[in-house]
């Protein structure tokens, strides 16, 4: 087996990102009817629709789609300076199904779906939230907004390791943050963490309720853990589900922690296929290592030979950068996509390389190309995204040394690592603007004890964060799911869904070491009338949770969810 990190010989990539701000304050033009709502679009921005429904200082809902409402609140722009000039926040929910003067009903839960910058309107407007619904019950309103900052698609920047390749890299960045500040237009600076956690503070007061319930996924559990740390007192539920470190987010050397865990994931494929079988796993061989030598040769053969692809519906050429981008992505839903990333690694040994080329949408196309040479990887990431993780970190300095040590102690890691250094590299040259927003400690006697959720391998927030940010709030309880990828959801298990729910519906936590597990194999598929959970876990499950564990509806949405990807961006 090659050396952690060091299957091939690696190359890592320079910058193409061109940053075309956008701002959550900006409001289209298009006015479009409830009508046209109708047609099936469930992205209210892509069709211009919030220019109808009027900004409030109090949350006035308005159905906006069935089964939806939306509403427009009226918040600071700048909570330094708030009784100056103010920004909208953009708002939908699901409702809850018990009336809202039922005993019953037990007000709104708020979700973040990672991102950074991930529209949470997306998120709540399609069926997701129906599916969220269930899990949770009928008692609450399900609600989310569009963060500080949602634009469009530009590239994930990645660092050659050569001089030539950062000097180059660093000039690009320069670019990008050049155009960033000129396209500013006195906003950019309030896209932050803090604020963002402010924000949702006044939607919990506009909502009348005192205390935030919430649910966040990824960079939502800095969001979440940032809240809680500036206001214990203000947590009536708080759920933080695939939690990164919020000290190495916020730190200047940042992102270290974040791969502790990745490679793992790609091993669990090895180790699942050579159990599954040449049936359920059709890039099969005898042994994992002989299934990891087999990608190896293939990683190997597309480095030096590309091949080119025609489809019905597209055409490229698969690269060692194409290649890595589909094999990573493929990280974060393991259960969803390993299989067919077997079916398309064995067409590839084959020769035939579309349906590898076709797997995972590639990114929008840049303003901005890179040359294939300097780019063997490369993927997508949100202006917000960009803004966000800017805003909230450490100045970036033009020092070619540290640029140097930060790819290599990533690389170090995990194979990985060139992905990764994008997350940092991408502020190099951003606008300089005052550190002053809050971003630690991370501590503090919360009015109910947190809930956070990790994966025994999770490729980006590992189980590791989960247990380290526990311990500086008090009372928290780390729920560990065993299994691999991105958050809870990423694999479907009744029993950590069961222990979600009845935390949300009366406060009650699982038993602290609480292990649960999911109800089936990356390589083989559930039958809902044969699912059967241990005796041991489900006395300890029942003893502690609600009595849906063996409803079909509620066992339908953890499988259904497993298979849809929450988190909309890198983290």
């Amino acid at each position: 087996m090659a050396p952690k990190g060091q299957w091939f010989k690696l190359s890592v990539v320079a910058i193409c990102s061109i940053v075309g701000l956008g701002f959550f304050l900006h409001l289209p033009n298009t006015k479009v009817s409830y009508h046209q709502l109708q047609s099936g679009c469930d992205s209210l921005q892509s069709i211009g629709a919030w220019e109808w429904i009027a900004p409030n200082k109090d949350l006035v809902w308005e159905e906006c789609a069935p089964g939806r409402e939306c509403a427009r609140l009226i918040v600071p722009l700048d909570y330094a300076n708030p009784n100056n000039e103010k920004a909208v926040i953009a708002l939908v929910r699901k409702p809850a199904v018990v009336p809202r003067d039922s005993e019953k009903y037990r007000g709104p839960i708020l979700f973040n779906p990672g991102g950074p910058g991930g529209s949470g309107v997306d998120l709540i407007m399609g069926k997701t939230a129906d599916l969220l619904a269930t899990i949770v019950g009928p008692e609450f309103d399900l609600v989310s907004f569009d963060p500080r900052g949602i634009a469009s698609y530009t590239t994930l920047p990645l660092v050659n390791n050569s001089d030539e390749g950062i000097h180059r890299t660093l000039a690009r960045a320069k670019l990008v943050g050049q155009l960033a500040a000129e396209s500013d237009n006195g906003y950019l600076r309030h896209m932050n963490t803090d604020y963002t956690a402010r924000d949702m503070l006044q939607i919990v007061e506009a909502y009348g309720r005192s205390k935030l319930q919430y649910w966040g996924f990824s960079y939502g559990t800095i969001l979440g853990a940032t809240f809680a740390a500036m206001f214990p007192d203000k947590i009536e539920r708080m759920v933080i589900d695939g939690v990164a470190d919020a000290e190495d987010y916020y730190a200047l050397d940042r992102h270290l922690t974040s791969l502790i865990d990745t490679d793992k994931i790609l091993d669990g494929f090895f180790t699942e296929c050579a159990e599954a079988g040449p049936e359920n796993c059709h890039f099969w061989a005898p042994t994992a290592d002989d299934i990891r030598r087999n990608l190896t040769v293939i990683f190997e053969s597309i480095r030096s030979r590309p091949i080119p692809v025609k489809t019905d519906t597209t055409y490229g050429v698969l690269d060692y950068r194409k290649l890595k981008e589909t094999i990573f992505t493929t990280l974060y839903k393991p259960y969803t996509l390993f299989p067919s990333l077997a079916t398309a690694l064995a067409d590839l040994s084959a020769g035939n390389a579309s349906a590898l080329y076709t797997l995972i949408p590639g990114p929008k196309s840049p303003d901005c190309q890179c040359s294939p040479e300097s780019s063997p990887f490369n993927s997508s990431v949100t202006d917000a995204t960009t803004g966000i993780l800017c805003n909230d970190g450490e100045e970036i300095l033009e020092d070619v040394v540290a640029l140097e040590n930060h790819l290599n102690n990533l690389m170090k890691m995990s194979f990985w690592g060139d992905v990764w250094a994008g997350l940092r590299l991408n502020c190099l040259g951003w606008p300089k603007f005052p550190k002053t927003q809050f971003r630690g400690p991370f501590e503090g006697k919360t009015s109910h004890p947190i809930l956070l959720i990790g994966n025994t391998a999770d490729p980006v927030t590992p189980l590791w964060a989960a247990r380290n940010m526990s311990r500086g709030f008090e009372g928290s309880v780390v729920l560990q799911q065993n299994s691999l990828g991105h958050c809870s959801l990423a694999a479907p298990s009744p029993c950590t869904q069961q222990y979600v729910r009845k935390y949300f519906i009366d406060g009650t936590l699982p038993p602290a070491g609480t292990v649960c597990e999911p109800i089936r194999g990356i390589f083989s598929v559930p039958d809902l009338s044969s699912i059967t959970v241990e005796a041991d876990e489900e006395q300890m499950i029942l003893k502690n949770a609600s009595s849906d564990l063996h409803d079909p509806a509620f066992l339908q949405a953890v499988i259904d969810l497993s298979g849809i990807e929450i988190v909309s961006g890198p983290l």
